[in-house]
């Protein structure tokens, strides 16, 4: 999850240190605030950006990369654990 106060170039140390520890699938999404008890957005990623986060993981090594605003952690996991291309 992003949007919660870190870097872009946080975001991409997080990412190098995956690669370097063998991780091959990631998924990048948006922090959303669930009720006004939980801690708020401190930043809207724009779609973009996910984008452009999207292709640093490919180039970086990692097979498979769900980026995106709605993206959660098991988006899609069974379909890109079969090689298949989520969008």
């Amino acid at each position: 999850m992003v949007g919660l106060g870190e870097t872009n170039e946080e975001i991409i140390e997080v990412m190098r240190d995956l690669r370097r520890h063998g991780v091959t699938m990631l998924t990048l999404g948006q922090y959303l605030q669930p009720s006004r008890h939980h801690l708020p957005v401190q930043r809207y990623v724009s779609p973009d950006e996910f984008d452009e986060m999207k292709a640093e993981a490919l180039a970086m090594g990692f097979t498979h990369a769900a980026c995106g605003p709605f993206v959660r952690s098991s988006y899609h996991a069974d379909l890109q654990a079969k090689g298949m291309e989520v969008k």
